[in-house]
């Protein structure tokens, strides 16, 4: 059965689509047959599968509210659906947490990310409230600085909401809006570099909230090598 992660927040500039589009090629990497769904009017994942002509990952475009019906009559033969969401439309956001089986909300080490986070956990929860507690959920600490005092205080206010927070994470690399530019991900210029690390750790967590597997999130600590420039 596939299964449909959607990257959301409704804070632009969040990373959305650079996460989306590094996990989905994680994902292919595994040998996964994923397609990556650009719901963002404003075509952020489109100009990125422009620049790499579309060789990369299959991409399709279903900016609209009836994503979660259209989406059903398209994903048959993948086993992933990786949404990249559109930030500031409630509509859309509804749409997306509708269809997907894990909500995935990339927050970097800012109050103002925090603060736009309430209008799309009010979503989150209204639909649980119908839908016996589905879909999943987890915050994801991206771009985050190491040793920052601002770090910490972002997984402090975090855990006051009643959604995980993955222990994996990204921290700032200048790889990540490098391949990004180029069209490609982390895998594309530094397949076992820290960032790739990075991003294969994401996936495979998300793997073991999706699959159920014996899993325990936790405030991350930020650890991984965030000193470094890639």
């Amino acid at each position: 059965m596939t299964k449909t992660i959607a990257v959301l927040n409704q804070k632009g500039g969040a990373g959305k689509t650079t996460i989306a589009t590094n996990i989905a090629h994680a994902l292919v990497r595994d040998g996964f047959a994923t397609l990556l769904v650009d719901a963002d009017p404003q075509g952020s994942l489109r100009d990125w599968n422009a620049v790499n002509g579309g060789e990369l990952l299959p991409v399709v475009r279903l900016d609209r509210e009836s994503l979660a019906k259209d989406l059903a009559n398209i994903a048959d033969g993948y086993d992933f659906v990786v949404i990249d969401g559109a930030p500031q439309i409630a509509k859309l956001s509804v749409a997306a947490v509708k269809a997907a089986d894990l909500v995935l909300i990339p927050v970097q080490p800012s109050p103002y990310d925090i603060w736009a986070c309430a209008d799309l956990i009010d979503i989150l929860e209204a639909r649980r409230e119908i839908t016996d507690g589905k879909p999943k959920a987890a915050f994801l600490i991206s771009r985050a600085i190491r040793n920052t005092k601002l770090s910490v205080e972002i997984v402090e206010a975090l855990n006051t909401y009643d959604i995980p927070i993955l222990n994996a994470h990204t921290t700032q690399r200048v790889i990540y809006p490098t391949a990004a530019a180029e069209g490609g991900t982390v895998f594309s210029i530094d397949p076992k570099g820290p960032a790739a690390r990075e991003i294969i750790a994401i996936q495979r967590e998300l793997m073991e909230v999706l699959h159920d597997t014996d899993h325990e999130t936790r405030p991350p600590r930020h650890r991984a090598e965030a000193s470094g420039t890639r």
